[in-house]
């Protein structure tokens, strides 16, 4: 079965989450500098088989779009123009960050480790795609 791959697209970093062949568990992939994710993704959609993206959305407490919703909108247009053949679907991402960073904390990181942004945004990715999966589940 192909597998479902999570974008966490910010302004410098870029965190990815993939779930395992059955689509049953999320896990985090990397995080890399958000001028790559093009590149990157064209390599790793040459080795393995995705069938659906998921782009966080970011958007403020009362459902407005945040003010980098506008460099999202242009990542979305990039990847569908790079990957025409990928499904892309959008979801909201409030909250997945300071999910992440508690989740940090639950699992013991220091507070050294935790001020790794990158590990954040990979962790958000994450959360974002195992959500998407609990809904699916439903």
């Amino acid at each position: 079965m192909p597998r479902i791959l999570a974008i966490d697209y910010g302004i410098k970093r870029t965190g990815i989450a993939v779930t395992d062949d059955l689509q049953i568990i999320a896990s985090g992939l990397t995080t890399i500098p958000s001028e790559t994710v093009i590149p990157f993704l064209k390599t790793y959609f040459s080795k393995e088989d995705v069938i659906k993206v998921l782009i966080g959305e970011p958007k403020q407490m009362n459902g407005q779009p945040s003010e980098s919703t506008p460099i999202i909108e242009k990542f979305v247009a990039d990847f569908a123009t790079a990957f025409p053949e990928i499904k892309v679907e959008r979801v909201d991402e409030r909250f997945t960050s300071k999910m992440a960073f508690q989740t940090m904390i639950d699992s013991g990181l220091s507070k050294k480790q935790r001020q790794n942004k990158g590990l954040v945004d990979e962790i958000a990715a994450t959360i974002l795609l195992q959500d998407y999966l609990s809904r699916k589940m439903i």
